[in-house]
């Protein structure tokens, strides 16, 4: 059961390759965003670690704006391998100490499934925001999930986490985080 808990002090947010180019044809675009500006904000209330990587930003633009300008400090990685475990997020992960890797981002079925993929065989505790990661069609994010919960990954959605990493509604973030998700 210990897969399925996550706090605070042991996690990390993911933002996976939410870039303008591949945003613009997510057939859930606003949702993703919207869920993705929520955990930002989360992230920050909370102090949890932020990590945001690119792929090809010269080919693809850089992340969206709104989501980069919200994310405040982050630790960035370019890459071009479809896969965000690289080396350098390997050393980033390394230093910050965290087991647990909270996945935002697109497209589900190809930089978020092998990123998931490749940090679950490495022994990450890894849980997947449904309602926060996006593709190009519908079958193709169905896909994704099925295949990263078939991995071992857990499938949650945004408030799930949020709610989840609070614990109580004595927590000091509290107030601040449900008014997020009203």
């Amino acid at each position: 059961m210990d897969k399925y808990i996550v706090n605070k002090a042991d996690a990390v947010l993911l933002l996976i390759d939410l870039q303008e180019k591949l945003m613009q044809a997510v057939y859930s675009r606003d949702e993703v965003i919207k869920n993705v500006n929520i955990m930002i904000k989360a992230a920050q209330i909370m102090g949890i670690p932020i990590v945001l990587t690119e792929q090809y930003p010269k080919g693809l633009g850089a992340t969206l704006p709104e989501l980069k300008q919200n994310a405040g400090l982050f630790h960035y990685i370019e890459k071009v391998k479809f896969s965000a475990y690289v080396p350098e997020m390997q050393d980033v992960l390394a230093k910050i100490n965290r087991r647990t890797v909270i996945v935002t981002g697109v497209e589900t079925h190809i930089c978020v499934y092998q990123t998931v993929r490749d940090l679950t065989a490495n022994g990450f505790g890894v849980h997947i925001l449904k309602d926060a990661v996006g593709s190009r069609t519908e079958e193709n994010y169905k896909n994704g999930i099925q295949l990263m919960s078939e991995i071992g990954a857990v499938i949650s959605n945004t408030e799930t986490i949020l709610f989840d990493l609070l614990k109580t509604s004595s927590a000091l973030e509290f107030k601040q985080i449900s008014a997020l998700v009203k």
